[in-house]
């Protein structure tokens, strides 16, 4: 499992220093409550998860939920001695791990908390990741009757060949059924899927998307496997096991489910990301995109407000002797310098569709460098020509493929 990052000590009262408290009125506040358990550990996976339910000394499955409640009651305090005006939730979202580990009842437990802390905004959208074993119909009815509005199928792929090789262990025909119980229930349908995957062929990829598609989610994310040290895969492909994914096979499986998407009613709105209609977009997923502020419940969960970043211990043992004493379970932090902000911001923003006001490129550049580069990009194709008439940098479907660079063209101080 990677190394945390490093940063600056953490304090243990978590106080946060704003530039100007009445400024976060105008920002999102969104809310994201970490889940750690998993079944199996993925071997592709650098996320912060354990195959395992208890930890000794009380510390587990069964006493998460009052842990979680116990960070959500901290971060209510701080912010409010940090001097931060009160706002109303944007989004929530349970990740993990396997969030439907634990049961639906917690997660309803948890949610209704932040909820009697925080306050909900009007059309908030609430989810959670589930994998398609883990969810029952109950399940799915009592985290809608709970507030919650969204569920994530992690989906992966329909070919148990790939899904082997990702060390997935769910049941490929059960995600249309979860599918059908969540619709029943009345909750919005996103699927995780998953390509690249060493020996996937494309026609095997071509397999896994028409499935996707026929079950009729309103959302889909197709994630590229990104190889991470420190995981199973990694030293897999190390020993010789299997092969690096290919860059071009890569970008001709992004390509086909494009073609698909297209075809079958799902647009872009980020490199990675298709919804039906603008109404399924991931509220949630776009408070990152914009760079808006954060708490993250749970271990190792990254938090963002007003520029200050912080990442909690991973270890789910110290995170709950911390929690338990009222203390920030922070790991360690940092301070965004104006130029950081600026240049996640271009990386951020160039990601999704609305695209990057060219407005926002110009601080601290020449304009001419600037206008000579998006001359530059828009006679390769990578950026669109119509919306750069209409002030804002949005990529092409080639400037999808090569994004990292535009980024480098637009931002060559940085590099």
């Amino acid at each position: 499992m990677p190394a945390q990052p490093l940063g600056q000590p953490a304090p243990l009262d978590g106080r946060i220093p704003f530039d100007s408290a009445a400024s976060l009125q105008e920002r999102d506040f969104s809310l994201y409550v970490h889940v750690p358990f998993c079944s199996v550990r993925c071997g592709y996976c650098d996320f912060n998860t354990y195959a395992t339910e208890d930890f000794g000394d009380g510390v587990g499955l069964g006493s998460y939920a009052d842990d979680a409640i116990a960070e959500l009651e901290f971060a209510q305090r701080v912010l409010r001695e940090s001097g931060a005006p009160e706002r109303k939730l944007y989004s929530v979202f349970f990740g993990g791990g396997t969030p439907t580990k634990l049961p639906a009842a917690d997660l309803v437990r948890i949610l209704a908390k932040a909820i009697n802390l925080f306050g909900l905004e009007k059309g908030a959208e609430v989810t959670t990741e589930a994998n398609p074993d883990s969810v029952t119909r109950d399940d799915l009815f009592t985290l809608r009757a709970g507030g919650f509005t969204r569920v994530s199928f992690g989906m992966q792929s329909v070919v148990p060949d790939v899904l082997a090789v990702l060390d997935r262990t769910h049941t490929p025909a059960n995600v249309p059924k979860v599918v059908a119980w969540a619709r029943e229930a009345g909750l919005q349908v996103s699927l995780d899927l998953i390509y690249g995957a060493p020996g996937e062929s494309l026609e095997q990829w071509e397999q896994t998307v028409r499935a996707a598609v026929s079950y009729g989610p309103d959302h889909i994310s197709a994630y590229s496997l990104i190889v991470e040290e420190g995981t199973k895969l990694a030293a897999q492909i190390r020993r010789g096991e299997f092969a690096m994914p290919d860059e071009d096979a890569m970008a001709d499986k992004y390509l086909l489910a494009e073609a698909i998407f297209d075809e079958e009613g799902y647009h872009w709105y980020e490199v990675s990301n298709y919804a039906k209609s603008p109404e399924f977009r991931s509220r949630h997923n776009y408070a990152y995109w914009r760079n808006q502020d954060w708490w993250g419940v749970g271990p190792g969960a990254h938090s963002h407000v007003d520029g200050t970043r912080w990442w909690n211990l991973k270890h789910p043992v110290p995170y709950t002797t911390r929690v338990r004493q009222g203390l920030s379970p922070a790991a360690a932090r940092e301070v965004l310098s104006q130029e950081t902000r600026r240049f996640e911001d271009i990386m951020l923003m160039l990601r999704v569709i609305d695209g990057l006001p060219v407005s926002r490129l110009v601080e601290g550049r020449q304009g001419t460098d600037i206008a000579s580069s998006l001359d530059w990009l828009v006679g390769q194709g990578l950026i669109d020509e119509q919306a750069l008439a209409d002030g804002r940098v949005r990529l092409t479907l080639q400037g999808r493929l090569l994004g990292d660079a535009v980024t480098r063209e637009l931002l060559p101080d940085l590099y």
